[in-house]
């Protein structure tokens, strides 16, 4: 029987991987279109629109999409509504006795606890890494190049790498006092486990470094037991984590997260259905969304297909 995170590696498979400049194009149109629709969303610019904007044909368009994400552009961007957050929000409920046993069970299989975190003691959070040693690497990914940063004791650093920022300034930030060694190859196995499926179910679950209260640890624990392509809000983070009527200050914890991706916050929106905003952008945090839900969608096509063609067990 197929399962679905068996499905999500097909739809990977199926989906030709792009590497060098070509990817980081694909994801810089894609996140262009995403934030022009965005932008005139009361003018309802249709796709010829949107393909016009970011230079393609209509066919070109379709074929973009269909590289990076696997669907058409329209069904991609149905993602993006507000009624369909709405709705996924809902889906999404059912995860409840999920997270209250961190991904052990049940739908949290698919997330198999790919990271655990760990927080530096208060000792180490004064000497702001004074006898760390940081490799570091910039990749690219779904969703743009991306720098990684590791030590002995896991990843310590992940956020999304633009053009116009430097790209060492948040990893200097947070660990002033380390030493700093560009090293690729150290971080490129990181990387592909990331954002390759095939890769990333395999071997133990990654190891996080952070810095941080006791209060965002336990945010950021509650994030890491949230599957691809499911949602959550402010209030009902803080609820899982003991915290009711603390929204606000959830909301300032998933804020502070430094580790882009892999501790998730980016599937936490409002209860309006708006996303929200987003530390490496929101044009970003909405292909992210669209792009997990996507491959859900299409790994649950594929398993309730392979069902209906196997019959029930038994």
């Amino acid at each position: 029987m197929l399962t679905a995170m068996d499905a999500i590696i097909d739809t990977t498979r199926s989906t030709p991987r792009r590497r060098g400049a070509g990817a980081e194009r694909d994801y810089e149109r894609v996140a262009r279109a995403i934030h022009y629709l965005r932008r005139h969303a009361s003018q309802q610019p249709d796709l010829a629109a949107a393909a016009r904007h970011v230079n393609l044909s209509d066919y070109h368009f379709q074929r973009l999409f269909t590289r990076w994400v696997g669907v058409s552009p329209k069904r991609f961007l149905q993602y993006l509504t507000v009624e369909q957050a709405k709705a996924r929000l809902v889906r999404s409920g059912s995860m409840d006795d999920v997270v209250s046993d961190l991904g052990l069970s049940g739908a949290g299989r698919l997330h198999d606890l790919f990271a655990v975190l760990e927080g530096v003691s208060p000792g180490e959070f004064r000497r702001a890494g004074s006898g760390l040693t940081i490799r570091y690497g910039i990749h690219e990914s779904p969703f743009g190049d991306c720098l990684i940063a590791t030590t002995e004791r896991g990843v310590c650093g992940l956020h999304f790498v633009d053009q116009s920022r430097d790209e060492m300034a948040a990893l200097r930030t947070d660990w002033p006092a380390a030493k700093l060694t560009r090293d690729a190859a150290s971080t490129a196995t990181i990387a592909a486990r990331l954002f390759d499926p095939i890769r990333g179910r395999n071997g133990a679950p990654l190891s996080v470094l952070v810095k941080g209260t006791n209060f965002q640890l336990q945010v950021w624990r509650a994030l890491l037991a949230i599957p691809p392509g499911r949602l959550t809000t402010y209030s009902e983070l803080g609820q899982r984590v003991g915290h009711p009527g603390a929204a606000r200050a959830v909301g300032n914890a998933v804020a502070a997260n430094r580790i882009a991706w892999l501790i998730p916050c980016h599937r936490v929106i409002r209860e309006t259905g708006e996303f929200g905003d987003y530390r490496w952008g929101e044009s970003r945090k909405a292909a992210m969304l669209g792009w997990e839900a996507a491959r859900l969608d299409r790994a649950e096509e594929t398993a309730r297909s392979e069902r209906t063609i196997c019959g029930p067990e038994g």
